[in-house]
């Protein structure tokens, strides 16, 4: 038995290590799926690490794609905004050439590239394009500053004129009514002269109030009084107001007022209010060209733009009823219509304007107006039609209410009034035929709309010999055509003519009216101008401005109702030379 616990102990002892070693084995052969869990384990981690350091390289490359888009996007609203500077500037051929580029200040060839006729014969108002919203980088002249969130341009420009004619007429601007006839002193002398006066100055502001666009505009140059003597030694030109309104836009309306040119001036583009979206001829001469219909005076207007190619609006503007020296008055009203009425003297040499009466207007004259703008072939086309409501009222001087056929409203004083009403109508076509060649026409007809045929001294209405008024129906039109074979040249020709009709009435052998049989020489029946000339930019630089050679040519003649026993027409020759200084 000892001998057996003995063996049993011996085989216990001897089996130990044996199962030792199996539950070695046993653990050897379980450690492959341990271990590869645990190098599972550990290849997660250098995975993920790769995944998001991938998703780091994609978030980087997005973000700089964004960034670049952004850049881009930035680039491109800046060409944008450059385009609709340039767009503006084709579309319109504002009256006097000059070729300030519109863009920052930078260094530029000195042959800049042709633009369209429109862009580069511009006024003192057009020097400066409107600023686009939203990239105050883009200056468009090294004069722009700003203050607050309104920008400020400064405008100007130095003119140096020589005038030059065939006849004596006195002052820059041509009196086209008064031409001299060849049997008078005036007529057979010839005039040269040198004057700055047309030089200008101005300022035009912009500023953005939400939704709201507004825009203030001040021109002025010295074609004002002038002091006894000035020519024979100062020559003290005084500072005129030319030009001095506020625009007020929002979405599709439009509000201006204050004093601007008249809504019966033609537009270039649009029914816009800065001269370079109106025609006014490229002319030199103060008083433009013969037969254009034009004032500058105050008035509020109203517009709406339904489209970007229509626009529709009407303008209140101050009337001036207006009754020349050619208009003879019955002998029984004495100087009782002087004070109702404008005479037209054209007298700016008196500082107490005796000569320009307060005329006791009605109501505004209403000035309805439309324009289409259409670029068929990238062609700017334009045209406009305007209409005109005038009313003439005057206290009646002569009749007595029984004197009367029809006898107007009785006054309290024991006089009448007598009140008649006038309009009229005007249309103006702007077409760019081929590349930088336009046509242009523009005509206007009235029954009492006289005095908007400027420079010519024409009649509203008469005064018949029972102190009723009646109107005199006149017209104007132009032709021509504006050409800019490059950069530096502009070239332009038109043809104009203005016609005022006759009305008279005959009291026995006595006659009274305009245009009757003896009538003064100054009752012009008609009158015509042709014209060409040549604008030729010698010097630019978008820092410092350019300096512009510009010349006129024109032949004026005139034929009154009664020739009576002097010449048949009163004709003059006359040339324009103009030295200008543009500010950048």
């Amino acid at each position: 038995m000892r001998v057996f616990a003995t063996m049993l102990l011996t085989m216990s002892l001897a089996a130990g290590p044996l199962l030792a070693n199996d539950a070695k084995d046993a653990g050897k052969e379980e450690s492959p799926a341990t271990a590869a869990a645990a190098k599972a384990k550990e290849a997660v981690k250098p995975e993920n690490a790769v995944i998001e350091s991938e998703l780091q390289d994609l978030r980087d490359l997005i973000q700089s794609q964004m960034q670049e888009l952004e850049a881009q996007r930035a680039a491109l609203k800046a060409q944008q905004l450059k385009m609709e500077v340039l767009e503006e500037k084709l579309h319109s051929t504002p009256p006097e050439p000059v070729s300030v580029p519109v863009a920052a200040p930078a260094a530029t060839p000195e042959a800049t590239p042709a633009v369209a006729i429109g862009a580069a014969p511009r006024t003192l108002s057009a020097s400066v394009a409107m600023p686009a919203q939203g990239a105050a980088e883009e200056k468009p002249s090294p004069l722009y500053f700003k203050i607050g969130a309104a920008e400020f341009y400064p405008l100007g420009f130095m003119d140096l004129t020589s005038i030059t004619r065939t006849t004596q007429l006195g002052g820059i601007g041509t009196n086209f009514g008064a031409i001299a006839f060849n049997n008078t002193v005036a007529g057979r002398l010839t005039e040269e002269r040198l004057s700055a006066q047309n030089s200008r100055i101005g300022l035009r502001t912009h500023a953005k109030f939400g939704e709201a666009d507004v825009t203030g505009y001040l021109e002025a140059d010295f074609l004002g009084f002038l002091p006894p003597n000035g020519h024979d030694t100062s020559n003290s030109d005084s500072l005129r107001l030319r030009l001095y309104w506020v625009d007020y836009k929002r979405g599709k309306f439009e509000v201006l007022g204050g004093q601007s040119w008249s809504f019966l001036t033609p537009n270039r583009t649009g029914l816009g209010a800065l001269p370079g979206d109106l025609f006014y001829s490229q002319d030199v001469d103060t008083n433009y060209q013969l037969g254009l219909t034009w004032a500058r005076q105050a008035g509020v207007r109203f517009i709406v733009h339904p489209s970007n190619n229509v626009a529709i609006g009407v303008a209140l503007e101050n009337p001036e009823q207006t009754l020349p020296s050619s208009v003879i008055v019955p002998a029984a009203a004495g100087a009782g219509y002087a004070s109702q009425f404008d005479s037209n003297s054209s007298n700016t040499s008196s500082p107490t304007g005796v000569n320009n009466p307060n005329t006791p207007n009605l109501h505004p004259d209403i000035i309805p107006k439309i324009a289409f703008d259409f670029k068929p072939g990238g062609h700017q086309v334009h045209f406009d039609v305007a209409g005109l409501f005038r009313t003439f009222k005057a206290v009646n001087v002569i009749a007595t209410p029984g004197a009367l056929t029809t006898p107007p409203a009785v006054t309290s004083g024991g006089t009448v009034d007598t009140v008649i009403h006038g309009g009229g109508g005007a249309a103006t076509m702007n077409v760019e035929l081929v590349k930088n060649f336009r046509i242009i026409a523009t005509g206007f007809y009235s029954y009492g709309g006289g005095r908007y045929i400027a420079s010519t001294a024409g009649p509203d209405v008469i005064v018949r010999p029972n102190g009723t008024l009646s109107g005199v129906r006149s017209g104007s039109g132009i032709g021509g055509f504006e050409w800019q074979p490059n950069a530096k040249t502009v070239i332009y020709g038109y043809y104009s003519g203005a016609y005022f009709g006759k009305n008279f009435d005959q009291t026995g052998t006595t006659f009274t009216g305009y245009g009757f049989p003896g009538s003064p020489n100054t009752a012009n029946r008609y009158i015509y101008e042709p014209t060409f000339g040549l604008h030729y930019t010698m010097w630019r630089n978008p820092n410092y401005g350019d300096i512009r050679i510009m010349t006129q040519f024109s032949y004026v003649s005139r034929t009154p109702w009664n020739i009576g026993s002097g010449p048949a027409t009163a004709h003059m020759g006359m040339a324009y030379i103009n030295l200008r200084y543009d500010l950048p």
